[in-house]
């Protein structure tokens, strides 16, 4: 027996599939709390002295949290090919606008106190809060496009044509309303790990942001869920799927149907738990934020998250990428796969390499445990910024 195949085709697919959603997730949680608290620096820091703690907060973590994008556009690239040349094609000006954000933020860490001078520090301290809200909206806005439809097709050899143009185009009022929601999620991670690691002014100041961003998290969960139900069009497969079949997109027919993004729910109830996860998780945030009970707040914005993210891939499965202007060249987890042997052989590194990057991780939080405090930023020692 070749060993790739002591795992059938369809089963990794699924692995793979689940697989991108941890990932995604991993990074919404770890590099979600860095956005949001960037988001929020201008607010909940009036001084430089502030300020510098809200930094220092997430100082020695926010590199190594990126490490989970890295392998989710990695896992995208290998796993699933016709999404990375889709998405990566497709939305390249969002790419550029995200990348363009995410630089700002070492440049800012780097060079914000370099200078003593206030007009110097603060034009910093703006650019971090573009560097933090800039991909919090964008990521959402992609989710929101996502959920639409994108506009590409192949043609009869499989190659890819992209029909959108502008930015301005991805900028419709639902995606809006996701980006939006996804700001106020982040922000709301952000106030929570801001309370467990802050004290005093910054903490009380992150706590009232957090109860609002978690009481707009779940508000916004809902209506984005009402406005998918009335006003956006679903996807369904209407041929026979063939979960071992090759990877071609164009060998099935699909439907755009009213409501087939809950579809899933009736067919699997289990389901809703993904989105009763995502409004729990903000309401159980902003309760534990007024008890003043730091950790069960982070476990809860955290938990928010896992189900607004997992509402979403739930509802699409087996879709990965929609195509709006020809419903059959979607993307699903059946058709748009690498190989059988590719598969196996990513697994196996995914196996032995996620592991080694949660543990190290789970070691540098244990490492740089504790609060930051402006003692220890006036005292100049115990701080990276």
């Amino acid at each position: 027996m070749i060993l790739h195949q002591l795992i059938d085709y369809e089963t990794l697919r699924i692995i793979w599939w689940l697989l991108l959603g941890v990932l995604l997730i991993a990074f919404a949680v770890t590099d979600g709390f860095d956005l949001g608290t960037a988001t929020l620096l201008p607010f909940v820091g009036k001084t430089d002295l502030e300020r510098r703690v809200v930094i220092n907060s997430i100082g020695p973590t926010w590199e190594g949290n990126q490490v989970w994008l890295i392998l989710a556009g990695g896992a995208i690239f290998a796993a699933w090919p016709p999404l990375y040349a889709v998405s990566f094609s497709g939305f390249y000006l969002a790419m550029f606008a995200i990348l363009f954000a995410l630089i700002l933020r070492p440049v800012g860490f780097k060079y914000r106190s370099k200078r003593e001078d206030a007009t110097w520090r603060t034009a910093w301290d703006w650019a971090l809060f573009v560097g933090g809200a800039v991909p919090s909206l964008i990521f959402g806005v992609a989710v929101g496009n996502v959920l639409k439809g994108v506009p590409f097709h192949f043609n009869d050899e499989l190659r890819i044509f992209y029909e959108g143009t502008t930015l301005f185009e991805l900028l419709n009022p639902f995606a809006l309303l996701c980006g939006i929601l996804s700001v106020a999620m982040l922000v709301m991670h952000g106030s929570a790990w801001l309370t467990l690691k802050t004290k005093g002014v910054v903490a009380d100041r992150a706590r009232g942001y957090g109860k609002i961003a978690a009481l707009a998290t779940a508000v916004l969960f809902i209506l984005g869920g009402v406005a998918l139900w009335a006003g956006i069009d679903g996807y369904h497969i209407t041929s026979t799927v063939n979960p071992l079949g090759p990877s071609n997109p164009l060998a099935k027919t699909v439907a755009k149907v009213p409501g087939a993004w809950f579809d899933n729910y009736g067919s699997h109830p289990w389901m809703m738990l993904a989105p009763l996860l995502g409004i729990a998780g903000a309401a159980a945030a902003f309760v534990f934020m007024g008890a003043r009970r730091e950790i069960a707040a982070i476990l809860a914005t955290s938990l928010s998250i896992f189900g607004i993210i997992a509402t979403v891939g739930l509802s699409m499965f087996p879709f990965i990428l929609p195509s709006s202007i020809d419903p059959r060249s979607s993307l699903t987890v059946w058709d748009s796969s690498s190989s059988h042997m590719t598969l196996f052989i990513m697994l196996v590194v995914a196996v032995i390499f996620v592991p080694t990057v949660i543990a190290y991780t789970t070691w540098v939080y244990h490492v740089m445990w504790g609060k930051v405090d402006e003692k220890a930023i006036r005292d100049d020692r115990g701080h990276a910024y």
